[in-house]
């Protein structure tokens, strides 16, 4: 990889849907030329309507439009944010690899899929890598960068640099994993969070209370280590906490939810619990609210060095 030192000018976003929309407008507010590509009759209209409210006049200047996968031929970063399909992130791939320049990063949004599993359908398998964003891109700062058994490190390296000067906060994984780190985080609360509702502990309006008014506030500033450590008091940190909280700790452990399935009980608790909760609630307001406090909290925490 020979790019990695260079400039981002411009990048290349591949699907308009909810992501690729989403990261094209934090790339256009950071001042980048942005080519978002996508075949669907109605992309470029969705594109739009997401984009001319979060980015002014000069902004939308350098953002263009096309159904063609070649319009990328001479960007400087691909995201790749389209169907989590592996048969199409493999397709995809192997087009944007054939039509890309080979020093180019080949980066996909996905959630969950592995990067090994796709980049062995390109002839320059070394470059391609998944960069995860948490969602919304054009508001949370976090991405997962996970190279797979193929990419090489200096791909790793570079992506981590060239998100950073893109305004990101990237992270490396050290391995692949179904989910990655953070979905299988987030995975993990929600299966105890499920089952505590479809048991009867707890109804599902009280327990968004209780996160959300609760570890949720200290989990936004801090994360789960470094909160667990400052909990300890008076100096001692988490070898405090551990020595003393350990034990119950893991009694709590082995009484969490075992395997948990979807199943029809447990996807009507959360459903008619979820709704009810939102039933006077108008959500496009409650979204345009959440993000707001969003984009205030982002910016407290960059003043106070959080």
């Amino acid at each position: 990889m020979t790019s990695g030192a260079g400039t981002v000018r411009t990048v290349g976003v591949v699907g308009a849907g909810a992501i690729g929309a989403s990261w094209a407008a934090h790339l256009l507010a950071q001042g980048r030329h942005v080519v978002v590509t996508d075949p669907a009759d109605d992309a470029q209209e969705r594109l739009l309507a997401f984009v001319e409210p979060l980015v002014d006049a000069e902004s939308l200047d350098r953002l263009t439009f096309s159904p063609e996968i070649t319009a990328l031929r001479d960007v400087d970063l691909v995201i790749e944010a389209g169907p989590e399909r592996l048969d199409v992130k493999r397709s995809v791939f192997a087009a944007l690899d054939a039509v890309v320049r080979p020093d180019v990063l080949l980066t996909s949004s996905s959630s969950g899929l592995l990067p090994s599993d796709f980049q062995d359908a390109c002839e320059h398998p070394e470059r391609v890598l998944v960069a995860h964003p948490f969602n919304p891109p054009h508001l949370v700062p976090l991405v997962e960068v996970v190279g797979g058994r193929l990419t090489s490190p200096a791909a790793v390296d570079q992506a981590m640099t060239q998100l950073a000067a893109l305004g990101k906060v990237p992270v490396r994984l050290q391995q692949e994993l179904p989910g990655h780190v953070v979905n299988r985080l987030q995975a993990a609360l929600w299966r105890e969070a499920y089952a505590l509702v479809t048991r009867g502990a707890i109804s599902v309006a009280d327990l968004d209370l209780a996160v959300a008014n609760g570890p949720g506030l200290r989990w936004a500033l801090l994360g789960p280590f470094a909160t667990q450590h400052l909990s300890g008091g008076g100096g001692q940190g988490i070898a405090h906490i551990l020595a003393h909280l350990g034990p119950p700790m893991e009694a709590w452990w082995a009484d969490l939810s075992p395997a948990t399935t979807l199943d029809p009980k447990m996807v009507d608790a959360v459903v008619q619990g979820t709704d009810a909760e939102l039933a006077d609630v108008d959500e496009a307001d409650l979204l345009a609210r959440r993000d707001a406090a969003l984009a205030q909290l982002i910016a407290d925490k960059a003043a106070r060095g959080l």
